[in-house]
């Protein structure tokens, strides 16, 4: 019985103790509410002092708004009035460049008739030019036929008689043609045709030899330009060579490689490359597999580079097919090369990532959304150390 006593008594304590924990937590929660609404009641009591303060500085500065009023309604009469003014002014200077554009379109039209008149003037001109050089022309003619038949033009001139007429002239040579024709076809003009052969002669004798001396200038210069261009092929060969036999063992840990010409002259002659890996006896590079090829053409390339080395070069997955212990050697290469040449290289492989000093890529963090990150290796160990 007293057990049974003992353990609803201290059953009753429990209750107790629990209601009374929860009446604590009320109470502290009305305490909160209250504090909250006591700071609510501050707050609008400040906003409600603040909102009073704006409205009336807002009257106030509606009060001094209304006074200017009457000044602004009169400065803007004055300007409307102005306006008007100016509009009027701008519609007469309008109706003046329309009538000076009418005189222009008329000058213009003037100018085009007098032009045409001066060409015409000028083309009647012309051909009263040409007439006048032809007779010129025949004068001279003349003065060198007579001259080549032991007469004097001027002396003839000089003891024509005025009273002959220009058709009693005709009629005389009309004759004399008549006569000349009796003798047989005699060729008048082959003294002046033979001057004008001999000075075309002449003229084709100096063009000639300004080709010839300008043909053989040319064959010079292409002889010393191949001269210059077979040494220096020869000498890029060397060097590109001597690279490529250096390179290749090092990115295949063996073998060996080199240049081979495919013809005598450098000028025409093609270059073949001869790749043999370590344990391997290839006639042709068929026979590589894709590493190998791939290795072969960066052993070339970087070749290439060491001889005329660039600002950068970027190289696109080329580490794709290859081993992890032939990218390990591809890594070590480009390390070296890395003082001399800026790599950009796009690849997968963690390891040639891991030689990188600058990464950059793209990540999705939300379904469709491409996002570029780039980070500098650097600086990020040492944000890490830190």
């Amino acid at each position: 019985m007293l057990r049974q006593a003992y353990d609803e008594a201290r059953a009753h304590a429990e209750n107790d103790r629990n209601v009374a924990l929860d009446l604590a937590l009320q109470v502290e929660r009305y305490r909160s509410a209250e504090a909250s609404l006591v700071s609510s009641i501050e707050r609008l009591t400040s906003q409600r002092e603040h909102e009073e303060r704006r409205r009336r500085e807002l009257q106030e500065q509606t009060v001094a708004a209304e006074e200017p009023l009457a000044a602004q309604q009169v400065r803007l009469n004055e300007e409307l009035a102005e306006r008007v003014r100016v509009e009027t002014a701008l519609g007469e200077a309008r109706r003046t460049v329309e009538s000076a554009d009418a005189e222009i379109r008329e000058l213009e039209r003037r100018r085009s008739q007098h032009e045409q008149q001066v060409e015409t003037t000028r083309a009647a001109f012309d051909a009263v030019h040409i007439a006048v050089e032809q007779l010129k022309t025949r004068r001279v003619g003349y003065e060198e036929q007579f001259s080549g038949a032991g007469f004097d033009f001027g002396e003839l001139v000089s003891a024509l008689a005025e009273d002959v007429t220009a058709e009693q002239w005709e009629v005389k040579l009309q004759q004399v043609q008549t006569r000349v024709e009796r003798l047989g076809p005699i060729n008048l003009a082959a003294i002046e045709e033979y001057q004008v052969q001999l000075e075309r002669k002449q003229y084709l004798d100096s063009q000639h030899a300004d080709v010839s001396e300008a043909l053989i200038t040319l064959e010079q210069a292409i002889r010393k330009i191949d001269r210059e261009t077979r040494t220096r092929f020869q000498e890029t060969f060397d060097k590109v060579d001597a690279g490529l036999k250096r390179i290749f063992p090092r990115l295949f840990g063996g073998g060996h490689a080199y240049l081979e010409l495919t013809g005598e002259d450098l000028l025409s002659a093609g270059v073949t490359v001869m790749a043999r890996p370590p344990g391997k006896r290839n006639s042709t590079i068929h026979l590589l597999s894709g590493g190998e090829k791939a290795l072969t053409a960066v052993a070339l390339i970087f070749s290439i580079f060491e001889l005329n080395p660039a600002p950068f070069c970027m190289l696109d997955e080329v580490d794709a097919p290859l081993d992890d212990a032939n990218v390990e050697r591809f890594c070590d290469i480009v390390r070296d090369m890395s003082d001399r040449v800026q790599f950009v290289v796009i690849t997968h492989n963690k390891r040639t990532i891991e030689l990188a000093t600058h990464l950059a890529g793209v990540t999705m963090q939300e379904a469709g959304v491409s996002r570029l990150v780039a980070v500098d290796v650097e600086e990020a160990v040492r944000l890490a150390g830190t």
